[in-house]
């Protein structure tokens, strides 16, 4: 439900001084260290972005604690190098778009020219993402969207300085369409938001759906934000022939409203099944897991998948009092990899670091046996399909989820060979 006094078109709020998070005054130039990397950063300092919804729908399983997170991967950064860091000079600094395609382009704009920015990270609602990557293009400046899910990003959409982190829109129908049509789940009504993820969630679920043996029987877009979906919840049972699945792709607070009301429709009682395109942990624990339970999805990381992710979450919970969802851990790991690269690169100009980045693999808390491919710029890794455990096998807060399998990065994503199809060109 969407929380009380918050509302999704609030006007954009000024990111006042005190957002900005300064871990340190001066470069190590002012005394011993690698001398400011020999004036090679921009204005003396590293300053990294989060721009994100942090009043709407997107803000509890992204918004404010990304911000957290990204500190979090500042401070790890620091604690690792030491005196031989780049710069002891490291700023985060964080705007909200309120999920708005012009404002994300405005913000961007003014994180990029005005407060200095190296990087923009985050940037949920694939529209707003999508400004964003035409603003990074422009300015050359480094991007890495987490929570937008349009495959567009490595597709007619990708550029050079532009990099899609965490999921998209084929991964979860691949792992989630695919396997709930295998298992029985035939005839499906999909409900989607009526922006760009959820038009590209529709897609590639449709195509996921069909390639197992199953059908999309009705499809109806929905306004977005919204709170009331029962127009298309009355509609479900009355289709012909009745879907054996309610696929919908809404996320965050739209998911819990929908949600909530797919069970007070009682459609599950009615042989409707639910499949949901996109979760966060964070939506589990709004409802309680048994408004969830034997839902399989597609989950790009679990806080309790073994002994390395839950030592960082009980860091991430030790600071914020939550526990983190994937855009939680994807944020921290975008962030430390564009400070690796910096350092390596032994500058913040955007080519060298891009440098850096393309081909690279790496293994770290977020992505496991993961590659930055430097055709499209999608950033692969495995994945997890997942099921919400009913609230009798819960033992512990926040641990809903039963790992049913890994999904290995090179099957997890669609082939580079795909995104240049798709018209990717970064040249």
């Amino acid at each position: 439900m969407r929380r009380a006094g918050v509302r999704p078109g609030a006007a954009a709020i000024a990111v006042p001084l005190s957002a900005v998070f300064v871990l340190a005054g001066c470069l190590t130039a002012c005394g011993g260290g690698p001398k400011g990397a020999g004036g090679k950063l921009s204005g003396d300092k590293i300053v990294l972005a989060v721009l994100n919804d942090q009043s709407g729908v997107y803000a509890d399983l992204s918004g404010k604690n990304s911000v957290e997170a990204v500190k979090m991967a500042v401070e790890d950064f620091k604690a690792k190098y030491g005196d031989k860091a780049i710069t002891k000079n490291i700023e985060v600094v964080t705007a909200d778009h309120q999920n708005k395609p012009d404002v994300a382009n405005s913000k961007a704009q003014e994180l990029y020219d005005r407060q200095g920015a190296d990087v923009i990270l985050d940037v949920p609602t694939s529209s707003a993402g999508l400004a964003v990557a035409t603003v990074a293009g422009q300015k050359k400046k480094l991007y890495f969207n987490i929570t937008g899910a349009t495959t567009e990003l490595t597709g007619k959409s990708c550029n050079k300085y532009t990099y899609h982190y965490a999921y998209d829109t084929y991964m979860l129908a691949h792992g989630t369409g695919t396997t709930v049509t295998s298992q029985g789940g035939k005839n499906w009504y999909v409900v989607y938001p009526d922006y760009a993820f959820g038009q590209d969630m529709q897609k590639s679920f449709a195509s996921a759906i069909s390639a197992a043996g199953g059908t999309v029987i009705a499809k109806d877009p929905t306004p977005f934000p919204n709170d009331n979906f029962s127009t298309f919840l009355l509609k479900a049972p009355n289709l012909s022939p009745k879907p054996d699945v309610l696929g919908t792709m809404q996320a965050g607070g739209d998911l819990v409203n929908l949600v909530k009301q797919y069970n007070e429709f009682k459609l599950r009682d009615k042989g409707i099944k639910l499949s949901v395109g996109l979760m966060f942990i964070t939506d589990i624990h709004s409802l309680g897991p048994d408004a969830f339970a034997g839902t399989t999805f597609t989950d790009a990381w679990y806080w309790n998948l073994d002994a390395r992710s839950r030592a960082w979450a009980d860091k991430f919970q030790k600071r914020t009092h939550t526990r983190p969802s994937f855009a939680h851990a994807g944020n921290y790991s975008a962030a430390m990899q564009y400070l690796e690269s910096v350092q390596r690169a032994g500058t913040d100009a955007s080519d060298a670091v891009v440098k850096q980045l393309d081909g690279r693999s790496f293994d770290d808390v977020f992505a496991r046996n993961a590659k930055i491919r430097a055709e499209d710029h999608r950033v692969i890794h495995d994945v997890y399909l997942a099921e919400v455990k009913p609230s009798s096998q819960v033992t512990e807060d926040w641990d809903y989820e039963k790992i049913i399998r890994t999904i290995p990065a090179a099957e997890a994503f669609r082939p580079a060979a795909d995104s240049a199809a798709a018209g990717c060109k970064l040249g």
